[in-house]
């Protein structure tokens, strides 16, 4: 997709000369998972909000109940204050034909090349800008001619406008994780014994580790955080497939994980007869590795306890290694779409070993 030329007569005076560090800006605010939605207000009460209230609010898969992967919040154009401009998602919605107050206040922000581009171009809808107004702030501009001809385009590219946001918010959580430091000696480890690494946040412990297996967890009041590593030979690409990796993670739980040390009998397997969260396993870009995400319920073999998970498998092969990483939860009564973006944010800082010689132990992956 090109950049059409966006200069905005509203930010001019913040962007002047791009000169500005981002580093200079106020930190941008909100809670992770949080969407502010500046459009004007006949719009927002319209099909058009409808369709982008239920996409941003798309069920997050693989929960135990209902939460949408995001949050949204309608902000007039006329409203738009310091305060609200500093958020942390924040998505311009903008239709030529758009009749109301609001409608002219966002039009405003496009000069002239763009409005024409707008008009002339309809392969192009929106475009993005980091660090508009904040620090750490992803700001999106969604536009077309017409109304429906935005509503058309988002609902055919709606997967496209989640993942983007997601992936932001998981990078955004990788980097603050790390903030407070490192599992000590984790990365060492793992880069003497299975030429790879992952960077787990302080505050995380140490369960279990051995050649094929590493188990980390944090414990907290309220909930049970987990990371695990596994790893085999890679044999072939029927490793990959749906039936193999629930076969391979069960036999790890089984053999790994328990719900109390002390009693082997009881230990995690997969959920699979829950049919409104099934078990989904589909191929993704895991940091330009082929991977497949396997995204589900666990449970107890007795049955007393559950939560969600989410893992990916991938394959190193200058090492010829198997790996099948994953992040779950236990957090009975609580929201748990935090909790799984932040293990997702986790597992996303898994290295390779073509990768690690970039990323000594002692400094972290981007």
């Amino acid at each position: 997709m090109r950049l059409i030329p966006l200069l905005f007569a509203l930010v001019v005076a913040a962007a002047c000369s791009d000169e500005k560090n981002s580093e200079s800006l106020p930190p941008a605010t909100g809670i992770s998972g949080d969407m502010y939605l500046v459009m004007d207000s006949l719009q927002w009460e319209g099909p058009l909000g409808d369709l982008l209230d239920s996409v941003f609010n798309a069920e997050m898969r693989g929960l135990p109940r209902e939460e949408g992967i995001f949050r949204t919040h309608w902000v007039d154009p006329r409203k738009l204050n310091f305060i609200l401009k500093q958020r942390r998602n924040l998505v311009f919605v903008t239709t030529l034909d758009g009749r109301g107050q609001g409608a002219s206040v966002l039009r405003k922000l496009y000069n002239p090349e763009s409005l024409e581009v707008i008009k002339t171009d309809t392969t192009i809808f929106f475009t993005t800008k980091p660090n508009l107004f904040a620090n750490g702030q992803e700001v999106m501009f969604l536009f077309a001619r017409t109304e429906q001809e935005l509503i058309d385009k988002v609902g055919r590219h709606s997967q496209r406008l989640i993942e983007y946001f997601n992936r932001t918010e998981i990078t955004r959580l990788s980097k603050s994780l790390m903030k407070s430091g490192r599992l000590k000696g984790m990365s060492a480890w793992l880069h003497e014994n299975y030429q790879a690494d992952l960077l787990v946040p302080f505050g995380y412990k140490l369960v279990e580790r051995n050649p094929e297996f590493v188990w980390v967890r944090q414990i907290n009041p309220r909930d049970d955080r987990d990371v695990f590593i596994a790893r085999t030979p890679y044999t072939s690409q029927d490793q990959f497939t749906k039936e193999n990796l629930i076969a391979f993670r069960n036999a790890v739980c089984a053999k790994y994980l328990f719900e109390d040390p002390d009693l082997p009998d009881s230990y995690l397997v997969t959920e699979t007869e829950i049919p409104f969260v099934p078990v989904e396993a589909r191929p993704v870009n895991f940091n330009k590795h082929y991977a497949v995400e396997l995204r589900g319920l666990w449970r107890t073999n007795n049955k007393s306890m559950g939560g969600p998970f989410v893992g990916f498998a991938l394959v190193d092969e200058a090492a010829q290694q198997f790996y099948y990483i994953e992040g779950f939860t236990f957090s009975p009564g609580r929201e748990q779409r935090e909790i799984m973006r932040e293990l997702e944010a986790i597992l996303s800082t898994f290295r390779l070993s073509t990768e690690i010689a970039r990323y000594p132990p002692d400094k972290a992956a981007p």
